[in-house]
């Protein structure tokens, strides 16, 4: 194995120079910072990362933690974040939580144990305040999800736009008996979802009768159990919101399973734009999210961050847009019947 001794016999110099040219001591020239990195590459060197981490040095790992890897917009995020983070020499791990703030701590005591350079996080509903302590010690960022108890540094999309876009679109198309099926008000996402719900509801100047079914956003069966009481409630709403992409993608296998005709018997806006959902029935209209430019711009700016060491100093918050797109899914409905008060639900 090639040590820094052998690096340095090849330069001419200490091994204490080539050991802080690899640590990007400040101590130590560009040139000789470059010269110590070409021939480090050239003979193989790989750091003894062990040693460093004693030395109480940060890795160049970056922890990435979040629910649920299966949902597609943490999938997409951690994609995007590695080609980021990889281009800027750092390297990308990742941590699931399930939303459970013990597995959340335990994942952030074995990131800070590991002397991480920073966390990306997706925070859960309830943060342990052990797991804020940690953060608050680490160079960290809140992604998708904010917490105020974690800090004030954040990148996300404007969720109460994102599901008022969507029920304005059923609402302008005549639809009056809307449900809304989307994850917990307790998660910040989920409390910015409903409220651009019951904001649409709010802005129409007809009476609407509004059906609301919450649960966990990641919950596949949440979401088709819902879809199924949605249907069997009377008066039968004519248009449903869909409020999280992994339900979304319940309640559309459920109403492929009943045979519910779209958009004839129920129309339908989705979450996200995942590349099925444009070929699902007559196409599923839906609210598109720049997930994948998100977590790019969240990257380069934790990685600027963490080169000037300022990681901690300011608040800072990026909210990026939603977009609506039209498809076949929706169609224009007029109202025959009086309606009666709106009806909630909220299922944990």
């Amino acid at each position: 194995m090639v040590t820094i001794k052998d690096i340095a016999a090849r330069l001419e110099v200490s091994a204490s120079t080539v050991g802080r040219a690899l640590a990007d001591d400040p101590r130590i020239s560009a040139a000789m910072k470059q010269k110590v990195a070409e021939v480090a590459d050239e003979m193989g060197y790989v750091a003894n990362r062990a040693a460093r981490m004693m030395r109480g040095v940060s890795s160049n790992l970056i922890g990435l933690v979040v629910p649920d890897i299966r949902n597609s917009f943490y999938s997409t995020i951690a994609h995007a974040l590695s080609q980021c983070l990889e281009s800027a020499d750092y390297q990308l791990t990742l941590s699931e939580t399930d939303d459970d703030r013990q597995v959340e701590l335990r994942q952030i005591r074995e990131l800070t144990s590991a002397n991480v350079a920073g966390i990306i996080i997706v925070p859960s509903a309830r943060p342990h305040p052990d797991a804020v302590r940690l953060l608050k010690l680490t160079p960290h960022i809140q992604l998708l999800r904010k917490h105020s108890s974690i800090g004030e540094q954040w990148f996300g999309i404007d969720d109460t736009q994102a599901i008022y876009q969507a029920t304005k679109h059923v609402v302008n198309r005549g639809h009056r008996r809307i449900a809304y099926i989307g994850g917990i008000a307790e998660l910040p996402t989920g409390a910015g979802r409903l409220k651009g719900f019951r904001d649409a509801l709010r802005s129409s100047e007809a009476p609407s009768n509004a059906v609301e079914e919450l649960g966990p956003p990641s919950s596949m069966d949440f979401g088709r159990d819902a879809l199924r009481r949605v249907l069997a409630s009377s008066p039968r709403p004519t248009a449903v919101v869909t409020g999280s992409v992994q339900i979304t993608q319940a309640v559309l296998e459920e109403i492929w399973a009943t045979g519910v005709h779209v958009p004839e018997e129920l129309s339908v806006v989705g979450f996200g734009d995942e590349l099925g959902f444009r070929w699902w029935g007559p196409g599923l209209t839906t609210v598109s999210l720049p997930v994948s430019d998100l977590a790019t711009a969240c990257g380069l700016w934790f990685v600027h961050q963490l080169k000037l060491k300022t990681v901690r100093t300011s608040p800072y918050s990026s909210i990026s847009p939603p977009t609506l797109i039209v498809r076949g899914s929706c169609r224009d409905h007029v109202e025959t019947q009086s309606l009666s008060s709106p009806s909630r639900r909220a299922v944990g």
